[in-house]
């Protein structure tokens, strides 16, 4: 059986914990997906119209989240770190049942789903996967921020930087290949916030949630979490995860490079939606073939599907 053939869990995951914006306490089941199918959520506390599907096109709003609707109004919101535990395992099928709009925050990373999915192991099929190949260079900017993909034969990069003015955060780089390298230090890490700008989320009726069992807060120069940091480079580290999973709204792995400089969610959702606005962007390949020694090096065994 290839390991580039569609992968699921291999049986049913449960997760409850709050919701670091509403600050509903919401229990949340990954089932194992039939081939093809997809990744889909079930608001199951919701009768009917209760499928939302987590793709670029459904994203409806990305303050300090990514929030997606169906067409019937019904939303999944911080879907961002789950998405990118699934990106990086090689998920390809599951179904999400989750009783509430939010997804847990569990400990502000994506450590907890990671931990549960290899813990009960994965479910391969006989389908292979498929992946996007970017076919040319897209940029968006934002001021002094922006975000671009660029074409890449066989790896799918993420160059990320952040600039604060908080000295503890202040200018941040990291650079990874999604497929190769070991990506434990950005899936351990949390999301963060300033002191300053806890009030400014109440204001907003957001982080009802959050607390210093789930977030990095930083006071002027000072982290407030017992313990500090979990690896040096934490802040943009978490800032990739976010990336990574809102990547995975494309449907696909992505073979491409991105480059990134003080971008979020917004960002990463505008650039998505200019790729598929033009099919030329981008071709849509399945893999064909047993036992690569990388998963992406020989073309050979590469379908063009679109």
């Amino acid at each position: 059986m290839s390991v580039l053939n569609q992968k699921t869990i291999a049986k049913k995951i449960t997760f409850e914990g709050v919701g670091i914006h509403s600050g509903k306490y919401v229990k949340l089941n990954i089932l194992p997906g039939l081939p093809n199918t997809g990744i889909f959520f079930k608001r199951i506390d919701i009768a009917k119209n209760n499928i939302v599907y987590p793709n670029y096109y459904n994203v409806t709003d990305t303050t300090l989240c990514t929030t997606i609707s169906n067409e019937h109004g019904v939303k999944v919101s911080t879907i961002e770190h789950l998405m990118a535990a699934l990106y990086a395992i090689g998920i390809d099928n599951a179904v999400i049942e989750i009783n509430s709009q939010e997804v847990p925050i569990l400990d502000g990373s994506a450590k907890q789903f990671v931990e549960s999915i290899k813990n009960v192991g994965l479910k391969i099929s006989d389908q292979p996967i498929k992946i996007i190949k970017i076919n040319k260079d897209i940029k968006i900017e934002d001021g002094e921020k922006f975000i671009s993909l660029k074409k890449s034969n066989v790896s799918g990069d993420i160059d990320f930087e952040i600039k604060y003015k908080n000295q503890v955060i202040g200018i941040q780089k990291n650079k990874i290949n999604v497929f190769e390298d070991e990506l434990n230090d950005i899936l351990n890490s949390r999301t963060f916030c300033l002191f300053e700008d806890i009030e400014k989320l109440k204001k907003l009726n957001l982080g009802k949630g959050g607390s210093l069992k789930n977030a990095i807060v930083i006071k002027n120069n000072k982290i407030l979490n017992d313990g500090g940091l979990r690896n040096k480079l934490e802040f943009v580290n978490h800032k990739i995860l976010d990336c990574m999973g809102d990547l995975f709204l494309s449907g696909y792995k992505i073979i491409g490079s991105l480059r990134c400089s003080q971008g979020g969610h917004k960002l990463t959702n505008q650039l998505l939606r200019k790729v598929f606005e033009d099919k030329s962007n981008y071709s849509l390949i399945e893999i064909k073939g047993k036992q690569l020694p990388h998963s992406f090096a020989n073309y050979q065994n590469l379908k063009s599907i679109a």
